[in-house]
């Protein structure tokens, strides 16, 4: 194909469009493949689609209920749920270390009863 703009004294505006063109349409073709890979992986013990949104659902069900609570519950049972130690969550939210189981059972206590509140029993 015969470009009359490459044989100019401004071919490397040309050549650097073109480049860049090609560029961006690789990078567009490489992930459409990506996605359409993802959609169709079929890997032994990957979720369906369906397995997907339930958890996802589930996911904005708890985040719905925590928002709902004490600011403090929400928090204390956020990082206990990530791993932090009694210890750890006293320092974190500046509590007396004596109290925080008390305060952490109080805080699973509200979450089951505004869950089932709002989402019954499970």
């Amino acid at each position: 194909m015969e470009t009359p703009a490459a044989h100019t004294d401004q071919a490397a505006g040309w050549l650097y469009r073109t480049a860049v063109r090609v560029a961006l349409n690789e990078l567009r073709r490489k992930t459409r493949s990506t996605r359409h890979e993802s959609l169709a992986d079929t890997t032994p013990g990957a979720p369906t689609p369906e397995e997907l949104r339930l958890l996802r659902e589930q996911q904005e069900q708890v985040r719905a209920v925590l928002a709902a609570l004490d600011s403090r519950q929400s928090e204390l049972l956020v990082l206990r749920g990530s791993g932090l130690s009694y210890e750890e969550l006293a320092a974190a939210l500046e509590l007396n270390p004596a109290s925080v189981g008390t305060l952490l059972s109080r805080a699973q206590q509200a979450f089951r009863k505004e869950f089932i509140h709002r989402y019954g029993e499970r």
